[in-house]
């Protein structure tokens, strides 16, 4: 197979862009690498379109992989035509190759085997010529329909002729599952879907995995198949039906055929690709949800103190400083005593003043917003700000082995406390060291496809670590192995050398890094910074490759490099068409010439600080009609979640985010926006929150 003619095709592409992309892949260079440095071989393309050329390339390889499999099983059987090789060798689907290989696969005994044991097959060819013998008995006759509705079952070109009527009239179907009493506490999680049907192509992918869970769960019942039979079996029926009596026999096998064979296998087929359409849009969603978590505005270096709030077990309270390092930990007892208020407001002023605290982050979890009117008492000499940061996941870093790596002489309740810090200093940072599956963003992530969800979070996660840059002298070994090129053996090897031999001087002295060979190098020295350097360069994204060339540049205006990244009036002077070469075209250089203006800019937002409304703090208080402030914490397909401060995220519906049809919440809103909600329904027994955005646009 021509790889890149058939990648292009279906996705639209040049050839030529595919044919430089696939080399690229295959030479082992990564996509954040190709997308950023190889502008100039792949006709710029994006990371996404790289990525896509990269999965499809495997799928493409596997369908080969199994064509040659089948190849060979056929031809073991002394079964392979001519005719019957250039059918497989011309199909490019995987559901295509196995309709053609079904007559051959080897297979249990079947009714029809049993019956061919029996001689009847002779039989079964006479009826489908049209005649059918006097002397026939009915279990002959049976047994001959077997053979004849197994042969049908086998049929590319009908079981083709049934996924169209399947495409155009199939229902997903729900009811109640046999067996299960509607009392059932279980029951109640579905109850909008005990009768539910809608045509396939309708069906959206939140809607999808919720009943494909109900039946997992056992309270479900799902079909996925048109409402009549008659419409397939008719499609199946041959156009060289037999006539008369043996029409008879060869009508009731077509029927039999359907319903004992060919439906149950289109029908699995059908859900199949439901849930992986289901799985790959809630995919999308957590993924793109992650990225925006990780590239969060960071509030910067900051001295920070962070608490991880707690009722009965005190409030674990830690000091920070500016790079993150832990200085000092306490726990503080707010809510069990007037007395120990008074207590725990003394203790934060003076942490405040003894560490010159510049930020205060507080767990959004239990006790939260209660720590939050605690730390508003106080009184600091010195501004302080004090942000609600998100927990999730900060309980699994935690309890973690990179946990206990970092501080192996403290307990969970300090590490927790000290992820929290972090957060708010640098999310990025702090959130790779956490299984993106536990960040808490995600829609029905443990009913998709696990390979397929982690595949794309990593991906993610590569991506946005990759954007921002990483300083090679203070990152984790957690943050480096998602540096292009690196992985999590060489970020071990480097962390280790950084610890024996101190900082690196420059992203040159990454090759004295024991096997760390030439081509590591060329993928991750552009994506990391070395700020400290005497290079000004190194604290670019300028790549080391293209390092003489910009002393060209400089000289063609009679400076040197630091100078040039200072002067915009001689940065205005260089003609880039000058040192366009074959390798370095116009892309490259202007990515260059925006580098040269601000080296190493951090893509993220400014950090703002954020206040909940100081009135409402519990569910009771929250009331229909309200317009309060609130974070969105969550996109789904079907809406948004957003924190209001009550310990209890409400609902945008999607149908709620704006006066107009919105078909992706996430072209209304982002991940950690700030924004006015109004309060449309509290339900205090179900703990659940109806708000709008009509309105409040």
């Amino acid at each position: 197979m021509n790889y890149a003619a058939t990648i292009a095709n279906r996705l639209e592409l040049n050839v030529r862009q595919v044919e430089k992309t696939i080399e690229l892949l295959e030479s082992g260079a990564t996509v954040p690498f190709i997308a950023r440095y190889r502008k100039e071989a792949t006709g710029s393309l994006n990371e996404v379109q790289i990525a896509a050329i990269r999965d499809l390339l495997i799928r493409l390889k596997e369908l080969d992989k199994r064509r040659e499999a089948i190849l060979s099983s056929i031809d073991e059987q002394g079964k392979l035509t001519d005719e019957l090789r250039q059918k497989i060798e011309a199909v490019e689907s995987m559901t295509d190759l196995e309709d053609l290989y079904l007559p051959y696969r080897p297979k249990r005994r079947t009714r029809a085997t049993v019956a061919i044991e029996k001689g009847l097959e002779p039989l079964a060819d006479s009826i489908m010529r049209g005649v059918l013998p006097a002397n026939a008995t009915d279990d002959d006759l049976q047994g001959a329909r077997d053979i004849i509705a197994e042969r049908v079952s086998e049929d590319a070109a009908v079981r083709n002729r049934v996924r169209n009527v399947f495409r155009r009239r199939a229902m997903l179907a729900s009811a109640l599952a046999r067996g299960v009493d509607g009392n059932d506490e279980r029951v109640g999680k579905f109850e909008s879907w005990l009768d539910w049907k809608e045509p396939i192509a309708k069906a959206p992918s939140h809607r999808i995995l919720a009943l494909f869970r109900g039946e997992e769960a056992g309270v479900l019942k799902v079909h996925v198949k048109p409402e009549k039979d008659d419409e397939c079996i008719e499609a199946m029926t041959s156009r060289v039906r037999p006539q008369g009596r043996a029409g008879e026999q060869y009508d009731l096998a077509v029927a039999d055929s359907y319903k004992r064979l060919v439906m149950p296998s289109i029908e699995t087929e059908f859900r199949n690709q439901l849930k992986e359409k289901a799985d790959r849009e809630a995919i999308r969603v957590f993924a793109e949800n992650l990225r925006q978590l990780l590239l969060a505005a960071p509030l910067g270096q900051k001295r920070t103190l962070a608490i991880d709030p707690g009722f009965r077990t005190g409030c674990k309270v830690v000091c920070l400083d500016a790079q993150g390092q832990l200085l000092h930990n306490e726990t503080i007892y707010p809510f069990t005593s007037v007395r120990e208020e008074r207590a725990a407001v003394a203790k934060l002023e003076a942490l405040a003043e003894a560490f010159q605290i510049e930020a205060i982050a507080i767990g959004n979890g239990t006790a939260g917003r209660e720590t939050e009117e605690v730390v508003q008492r106080c009184h600091f000499k010195n501004k302080v700000i004090a942000v609600s940061v998100s927990e999730a996941g900060a309980s699994v870093y935690s309890a973690s082995d990179v946990a206990r790596r970092e501080f192996p002489d403290y307990d969970v309740t300090v590490r927790g406390a000290v992820s929290i810090g972090r957060r708010l200093m640098d999310p990025l940072s702090e959130l790779v060291k956490i299984d993106p599956k536990s960040i808490g963003v995600g829609q029905y992530q443990h009913d998709v496809d696990q390979k397929l969800l982690a595949g794309s979070l990593s991906d993610t996660v590569v991506s946005c670590v990759n954007s921002v840059g990483v300083e090679l002298n203070t990152a984790s070994r957690e943050l480096l192995s998602y540096v292009s090129g690196i992985g999590p053996a060489l970020a071990d090897k480097i962390v280790e050398h950084r610890n024996r031999n101190g900082a690196f001087a420059s992203r040159e002295a990454l090759h004295d890094v024991k096997g760390l060979g030439d081509k590591a190098f060329e993928q991750c020295a552009g994506f990391l910074r070395v700020r400290e350097s005497k290079n000004p360069l190194d604290r670019s994204a300028v790549h080391p490759e293209r390092y003489a060339l910009v002393e060209k540049m400089a000289a063609s205006v009679g400076t040197d490099v630091q100078t040039l990244m200072k002067d915009k009036e001689l940065r205005g002077k260089i003609r880039l068409e000058d040192f366009v070469s074959k390798d370095c075209g116009l892309p490259t250089l202007q990515d260059i010439m925006k580098e040269l203006e601000k080296p190493g800019l951090d893509p993220r937002a400014k950090f703002e600080v954020f206040e909940f409304d100081k009135n409402v703090t519990r569910l009771e208080d929250v009331q229909p009609g309200m317009v309060l402030p609130g974070i969105v914490t969550n996109i789904t397909a079907f809406g948004a979640f957003v924190d209001i401060g009550v310990h209890q995220d409400g609902l945008v519906h999607v149908s709620q985010m704006a006066n107009r049809r919105v078909n992706d919440p996430g072209e209304v809103v982002h991940l950690h926006q700030h924004l006015k909600v109004k309060v449309l329904d509290v339900d205090l027994r179900r703990h659940r929150i109806s708000l709008t955005l009509k309105g409040l646009e």
